[in-house]
């Protein structure tokens, strides 16, 4: 029976979000955290929003000795550590392959010495690269790809033969995986390692494929975390969003509340063992509406730009199928999303962000990653 958990990255905004559903469950809650700088700010000390039944190791998951005393008494893992971000991967390559393929070997040697009665990583749907597509036939393509004159061009969207677009659809597990950027790649080396190893070793292990979450307690002054909190941090500032491409691309955000709530149930389910599943919402809203939503909630009269660029890495769309999750755990989410908003906007209220948007932006800029 499952009743001591560990969660490594829980000080953070989903690992934070998982313990208070597991302690409401009647879980005891670990948490190994390296509280880093660019998510936790400069004086790295335990958050005030981290509930104070969880037990924290301040600790790096890549360091043997820390892994090893985090696992002590421990019946489930739930491995959230990574650095996080499309854009940074791209020229942080050896820190995002140290952190998030060598932390994750390092758990699961660990792992193997310590046997635990299930693992769940957080893998992405970064994986999918873009989503599933049909074309004007109604054949699905599952290798969809931009090309860089059409990029160019301002042409976004995808095309098939005769140049017509491509259509949308739900992404489901079995699309092929199109690693599209070094996160992306790190992300799957996760999954894989986690699966692979638990396979060997008969951990039961799960990949919950996360589409964008947001919600309360995300980092809002790291300019590479998720598109909500960094818009909402111009906003804070009175500065406009600032949209890639023409803003008509598409994503599906789901709300932390189902994310934690869909990962207890990977946990308990024998269902998942072995599995790969997408948690989403199972719905898709273009980055423009997104932006026009945040700021209506929190009261700002800002219109986002749209820069007319194409930041390398970064798909056109890309939204979840439920199906796998609706059967193998039963899951369906719950918050809706303009309930979720108003759940974020007050939030906001008290929050200061330090806006570093157009710092990320000149970055990428200067390394040649956006055309």
């Amino acid at each position: 029976m499952i009743k001591h958990v560990l969660i490594t990255g829980g000080a953070g905004f989903i690992g934070s979000h998982l313990a208070d559903e597991l302690l409401e469950k009647g879980y005891k809650v670990r948490a190994l955290d390296n509280l880093s700088e660019q998510v936790h700010g400069p004086d790295a000390v335990r958050p005030d929003y981290l509930h104070p039944d969880v037990e924290l190791i301040i600790g790096d998951v890549r360091d043997k000795n820390a892994v090893k005393r985090a696992l002590e008494g421990i019946d489930a893992v739930f491995h959230f550590a990574a650095m996080v971000g499309v854009g940074q991967s791209m020229y942080q390559l050896t820190d995002y392959t140290d952190v998030n393929n060598l932390g994750t070997a390092v758990l699961l040697e660990a792992l193997i010495e310590n046997p635990v009665q299930k693992l769940v990583v957080a893998s992405s749907m970064s994986v999918y690269g873009e989503g599933l597509y049909k074309d004007a036939t109604g054949t699905l393509v599952q290798e969809g790809a931009r090309k860089i004159e059409d990029l160019r061009q301002h042409e976004w969207e995808l095309f098939g033969k005769h140049h017509i677009p491509l259509v949308p659809l739900p992404t489901p597990e079995y699309k092929k995986v199109a690693l599209t950027s070094v996160y992306a790649l790190s992300k799957y080396d996760q999954e894989r390692l986690c699966l692979v190893v638990g396979q060997a070793y008969d951990i039961p292990t799960t990949a919950l494929r996360f589409f964008n979450v947001y919600g309360t307690r995300q980092s809002l002054s790291n300019p590479y975390t998720g598109v909500l909190a960094i818009f909402a941090s111009r906003l804070l500032n009175n500065n406009p969003p600032v949209i890639f491409e023409d803003g008509n691309q598409m994503r599906d955000f789901v709300h932390v509340k189902d994310v934690a709530r869909a990962c207890r149930l990977a946990m308990e389910t024998p269902e998942s063992d072995y599995e790969v599943i997408n948690i989403g919402s199972g719905n898709h809203y273009t980055i423009s509406e997104i932006a026009g939503k945040l700021a209506a909630v929190m009261n700002k009269d800002i219109a986002s730009t749209c820069n007319g660029k194409y930041r390398v890495g970064d798909i056109r769309h890309c939204f979840s199928d439920l199906t796998k999750a609706r059967i193998k755990l039963n899951y369906a989410p719950q918050v809706d999303f303009n309930v979720g908003l108003a759940e974020l906007a007050q939030w906001l209220e008290g929050q200061i962000a330090v806006d570093s948007v157009s710092k990320a932006n000149e970055e990428l800029a200067l390394r040649g990653l956006t055309v």
